[in-house]
């Protein structure tokens, strides 16, 4: 009898271990990878990508490293010789200049960047030319709930302003990824599987 016990302890207590892992993972926003296929790179159009993606707190811009990711992330991949991703201020995105209003640089052909606020957020390659030929844009994160962002490309005017993006579909290339649904109801099901378990044994 005491086998039993201790046997049904140990049990109760991997159920909840796996689906507090589940729910964990399950609270997982959708990851981006920066201009799809084509990452960050000359001759994508960056208003037409952002255009494409609902952005809010809690996604991810890139390949997601770690099991549990709280807040949207950028991923940026590129060739480091070529380009940079810097960070900016509105005005420094308008101008395309980066000795003012730039707050990150990123160099390293694989950067992340944590959308955990909202918020405007800009961004343009800082080497010679680039931002003026396309390789900038403009995205607001709403919270989690949020419904629609605006996206802005170096080529629309200060003033003009998008569309509401719409939803990103989830694909194969891992640009957009959502995790939550199929995990919530997993979870869901091994907790009543518990609760019976613990009632009736």
């Amino acid at each position: 009898m005491e086998d039993t016990s201790r046997l049904c302890k140990c049990l109760n207590f991997f159920l909840i271990f796996t689906i507090h892992g589940l729910l964990v993972k399950g609270a997982r926003s959708k990851v981006y990878t920066v201009g799809d296929d084509e990452g960050w790179d000359s001759g994508v159009d960056y208003g037409v990508w952002s255009s494409k993606y609902n952005f809010s707190t809690g996604d991810i811009l890139g390949q997601h490293r770690s099991s549990m990711i709280i807040f949207s992330t950028f991923f940026f991949k590129y060739l480091k010789s070529q380009h940079d991703v810097y960070e900016v201020t509105e005005p420094t995105f308008r101008s395309c200049g980066d000795s003012t209003g730039v707050l990150a640089r990123y160099e390293t052909g694989n950067d992340e960047v944590t959308l955990d606020q909202e918020r405007k957020y800009w961004f343009i390659c800082s080497i010679g030319g680039h931002c003026f030929g396309g390789m900038r844009f403009g995205v607001e994160v709403n919270a989690a709930s949020g419904s629609n962002n605006n996206s802005t490309n170096g080529a629309s005017s200060p003033q003009a302003q998008p569309p509401p993006s719409t939803q990103g579909s989830d694909n194969d290339n891992g640009s957009s990824k959502l995790y939550g649904p199929r995990r919530w109801s997993l979870g869901v099901c091994l907790i009543v599987l518990a609760v019976l378990f613990e009632l009736f044994y």
